[in-house]
This record gives structure tokens, sequence and C-alpha cells, in this order.
């Protein structure tokens, strides 16, 4: 054993300023961490709340190739016929054959259809056609037709009862409605006066189907017989 024990130094004791020190040493350098980590978070939040912007590129767009140019379309040739002419000088020669020429067709000159056009023309042809003007029958490509339903002449009465028969040929322009003028109505013929009179009476109430020239209405004069006949 040992009899004599050994002094020991005595400690030191920490005075209190470093203890403060080593303190506030501390707290700032944990201040600065939490600073700098916050900076850091700020500085992420801030990249992830950045806007984007995306630009379109626009591709060439291909350039129109030229349209084509309208085509001018011919009216079509009205259906009708041609007129001749007189020459106004006469030549005291026979002039030379052109072969060259087509062959004249002799249903141009037929005299039916519109003056001007041609007999292989069409109907629908742009024709320049006057409303006011009164056509022949030969003249139409329709021709007027008395339109389904029309009153009729009433049979006078006194020539019924006496088994009287007759007929008359009456003349009148139908307009473009289908209705006669006033006025144009006219007696060709007639087998008995109570028969026209019935005809002049009823024709303000008969109804007809105007008369066509390329497709429009035109006036016509009509010729059209009336039969009074007694059923047997």
């Amino acid at each position: 054993m040992f009899n004599n024990l050994l002094e020991s130094k005595p400690q030191k004791q920490k005075s209190v300023g470093g203890s403060i020190a080593s303190f506030i040493m501390h707290v700032f350098l944990i201040w600065v961490a939490v600073v700098a980590t916050a900076n850091a978070g700020e500085k992420m939040r801030e990249a992830k709340q950045q806007k984007i912007d995306f630009v379109e590129v626009k591709k060439d767009q291909p350039k129109p190739k030229d349209m084509p140019k309208e085509q001018q379309i011919a009216a079509p040739v009205v259906k009708g016929f041609q007129v001749l002419t007189a020459p106004i000088n006469i030549p005291d020669v026979i002039p030379e054959i052109d072969l060259t020429r087509s062959v004249t067709n002799e249903s141009d000159f037929s005299g039916k259809g519109v003056a001007g056009g041609v007999a292989n023309g069409v109907k629908g042809g742009i024709v320049p056609t006057d409303q006011t003007q009164t056509y022949f029958e030969f003249q139409v490509e329709k021709p007027v037709v008395g339109a389904p339903g029309s009153t009729a002449p009433r049979y006078p009465e006194i020539l019924k009862s006496a088994g009287v028969e007759g007929e008359v040929l009456a003349q009148f322009v139908v307009d473009t409605t289908g209705r006669a003028e006033n006025g144009s109505f006219k007696v060709l013929k007639t087998s008995h006066e109570l028969f026209a009179l019935a005809v002049k009476n009823a024709l303000p109430g008969m109804r007809f189907l105007p008369a066509e020239v390329g497709g429009k209405k035109v006036k016509q004069l009509v010729q059209q017989p009336f039969v009074f006949a007694i059923q047997k």
C-alpha cells in the first residue's frame, strides 16, 4: 500500500466572461446557419414558381397555288330562226363559190322561235324577249294551251232547246299571266251570234297556260275554235 498520497493539481474554474463569449459565438453560428437555410429555401421556391413561357415557332406556310382564271361561259345559242335580208347592191356577175363555208341549214329559216337564233339551239338560251310584244303561234316554242279546270262558254239555252249546234272561231291575245287581254277579242267566224256572245262573256273567266320563248313567258295571239254540240 502506498503510504504517501500524491497531491493532484487543483482544476482551474472557467471565468464568467469566457462562458458568455462562447455562448454568443454558438448563438451567432446557429443564426448564420438558420439564415442560410432560409435563403436557400426561398431561392428554391422562387425557382419553382418561375413562369416558363413557351414560344410557338410558326412553320413556313405553303404558298397558295395560282387559282385558275375564271372561265367565261358563253351564253347558249337561242332556238329560233335566221332572217334573210335582200342585198342592197345586186351583183351583175355570178359570185365565186366558197367551199370552206359551212352548208346552210334550211331548218334555220323555218320562221319558228326567236329571230336571230338557230334551229338546233336550246330553249334555255338567253333571249332578249319583249314582254310587250305579241307573238304568233309559229314564233313561240310553247304555244298557249287551256289551263286544266278552266271555265267554258255556256251553251245558249234558246239554241240548245231548238237543237241548234254551231261553232265560233275567235281571236284574242293571251298575256303572260294566262288571261285574255281586254279588248283583244275578235270573232273571225261564227254560225250564230248567240254562240259568239257566249264565248265573249266567258272569255274573261277562262284561264290559259301562257306561251314561252326561250324559257320566258310571252304574249301570244291565239285563234281558237269553240264548238257547241248537243250530247245525244
